[in-house]
C-alpha cells in the first residue's frame, strides 16, 4: 500500500505492450492498509522512450500521451466527493461531470479524459502521469532461502518518477527522483503476498490487501538503507541511523555519492541531537509525529570537487576557513552549520515516522519524505504526509556495527602513488545491475 503526499493511499498495476501502448490501473483507498477502496482509475496511452537523462544519471527520459482515463467509484461517498471536486474546480467542459444527487451505480465507468473529444477533468483529482517521463529498470538476483534450494532468482523492478510533495505543483512537475519501485509480475521479490492480488485486479475489482498487524513505534536500535537512494535534484545517498530510546537521542550518517550506484562518494554528514515523544498523526493514519532537534554535525568531504567548494565558502560559514581536505572530518557545530551544504545548527525538523514488518518479519522504518523543493520541514505545517524508502533494522545492532559503518575510509595508493580514497565495504548495500528499459 503506497502513501503519496496529501496523504493518498493507493496501489498500482501497469502493463506495457510491445507496440508502446500501455494500460495502467491506480486504485485509491480511504485507509493506509489499502483495504477500503474509494475509486479506481484505468489509464490508457502510449509511451515513447527517448534518451538517457542528462539530469538524473541512470534514468531514461520518456514522452507519454494519454488516450483515455476512466473512473469507477466503489461507494456513493466516493462518487459524491469526487464529483464535488470536479464541479468546483474544473472548467465549463467538466462542470456537469456528474449531476448533483446522482445515485452510485456499481461498476459504472465514467470518462474523465478523452483525447478524441479533448475533454480533461482529471486536474481536480491532482492526477498526472508525469511519473512516466522518468524511467529506470533494475535487475538483480535474490538468493533462494529454502534450505533444500541453491542458486538465486531474477528480480526486476521498475522505478518511475517521483510525485511532488506540494499538491499544487503536481500537475506540472517533471520528476528528477523516483517513487518506490514497482515489482515485475513475473520476476518479483519473494515472498510478495500483495503482488498477485494487485496483478489480478481491475477497475471493477480493486485489490484488497491482507490485514497487517499495527506495530507500536519502537525506534531504539540501528537502521540502515537497503539500497542506493535517489532524491530529487540529483542526490544519491545511503542513510544509517542510531536511536537511543532511553534518553531520546539520535545519531545519523548521510553518505552522499555522485552516481546512482552509490560507488563514488562525495561527502558524508554526521548529525546528532534529540527527539520528542511521538504522538499518533491525525493527518496520516498509521503514522507517528515527532520533532527532531539537530544540535551537532560533522562533515567529511570525499572528493576534490567538494573540498574546493568548501574551501571557497564564505569565511566563518562552514568550519575552519580554507582548512578542508579529502577524507578528513571537521566539526561544523562552531559555525552553526555549513552554508555551502545548506546545514543550519541548531535546527528542528517536524517528522512523520512509521514502523512495519516485511514478509520476512524484518522491522522497517519509514521516515517522512523530504520536500521536493529541497527545503526543510522546519515548521509543523511542513510536516511530511508521505514517506521515503524504508530503512531496515540491523539485527543485533551493537557498538561493533556502529564502528564498522563509521566515517573512516581506507587509504590506498593510485597509479601515480597518490592517496586514493576508497570507502569501507558496507555489507548491507545491494549491488545493483543498472539497465535501461528496452522495448521489443
Amino acid at each position: 500500500c503506497e502513501v503519496r503526499p496529501g496523504p493518498e493511499f493507493l496501489t498500482r498495476s501497469y502493463l506495457f505492450y510491445a507496440n508502446r501502448l500501455f494500460k495502467a490501473y491506480q486504485f485509491y483507498y480511504w485507509d493506509p492498509s489499502c483495504r477500503d477502496p474509494s475509486y479506481s482509475l484505468v489509464i490508457k496511452g502510449k509511451l515513447r522512450l527517448r534518451q538517457a537523462s542528462w539530469i538524473t544519471r541512470g534514468a531514461t527520459e520518456a514522452d507519454y500521451h494519454l488516450h483515455k482515463v476512466g473512473i469507477v467509484f466503489h461507494s456513493q461517498k466516493a462518487m459524491r466527493e469526487v464529483a464535488s471536486w470536479i464541479n468546483q474546480t474544473s472548467g465549463e467542459g467538466c462542470s456537469g461531470f456528474l449531476p448533483p444527487g446522482r445515485s452510485w451505480a456499481p461498476g459504472a465507468l465514467y470518462e474523465l479524459l478523452s483525447a478524441k473529444t479533448e475533454r480533461d477533468c482529471t486536474a481536480a483529482l491532482g492526477f498526472a502521469m508525469h511519473e512516466l517521463s522518468l524511467v529506470r529498470v533494475e535487475k538483480h538476483y535474490q538468493p533462494l532461502l529454502q534450505p533444500q534450494q541453491s542458486g538465486s532468482r531474477l528480480v526486476e523492478e521498475l522505478y518511475l518518477g517521483d510525485i511532488h510533495t506540494e499538491w499544487v505543483e503536481r500537475l506540472h512537475y517533471r520528476p528528477t527522483g523516483y517513487q518506490r519501485p514497482m515489482q515485475s509480475a513475473v520476476h518479483h521479490v519473494h515472498p510478495c503476498p500483495a503482488c498477485g492480488i494487485i496483478y489480478r485486479a481491475d477497475e471493477h475489482h480493486p485489490p484488497i490487501l491482507p490485514i497487517r498487524a499495527q506495530l507500536p513505534m519502537q525506534l531504539s536500535g540501528s537502521w540502515v538503507s537497503t539500497h542506493c537512494e535517489v532524491r530529487p535534484a540529483v542526490l544519491f545517498l545511503t542513510r544509517y541511523f542510531i536511536f537511543h530510546g532511553n534518553n531520546h537521542t539520535w545519531e545519523g550518517y548521510y553518505y552522499h555519492y555522485s552516481d546512482p550506484l552509490c560507488k563514488l562518494p562525495t561527502f558524508t554528514i554526521y548529525a546528532s541531537g534529540h527527539y520528542t515523544q511521538g504522538i499518533p498523526s491525525s493527518k496520516v493514519r498509521g503514522g507517528t509525529e515527532l520533532a527532531f532537534k539537530v544540535t551537532q554535525a560533522r562533515v567529511t568531504p570525499m572528493d576534490q570537487v567538494t573540498v574546493m567548494m568548501l574551501n571557497s565558502s564564505e569565511p566563518g560559514s562552514c568550519g575552519l576557513t580554507n582548512s578542508w581536505s579529502a577524507g578528513v572530518e571537521q566539526d561544523i557545530t562552531p559555525t552553526n552549520g555549513c552554508l555551502a551544504l545548506g546545514i543550519k545548527l541548531p535546527h528542528t525538523e517536524y517528522e512523520l515516522f512509521k514502523t512495519e514488518q516485511d514478509t520476512k518479519d524484518r522491522s522497517l522504518l519509514y521516515i517522512g519524505e523530504r520536500p521536493t523543493d529541497g527545503s526543510s520541514p522546519d515548521s509543523p505545517d511542513k510536516r511530511p504526509t508521505s514517506y521515503q524508502a524504508p530503512l531496515i533494522q540491523c539485527a543485533g545492532a551493537s557498538e561493533e556495527f556502529s564502528n564498522y559503518v563509521s566515517l573512516k575510509y581506507l587509504g590506498k595508493k593510485d597509479a601515480n602513488g597518490n592517496e586514493e580514497l576508497k570507502p569501507l565495504p558496507v555489507a548491507f548495500l545491494l549491488v545493483i545491475a543498472l539497465l535501461f528499459l528496452r522495448w521489443d
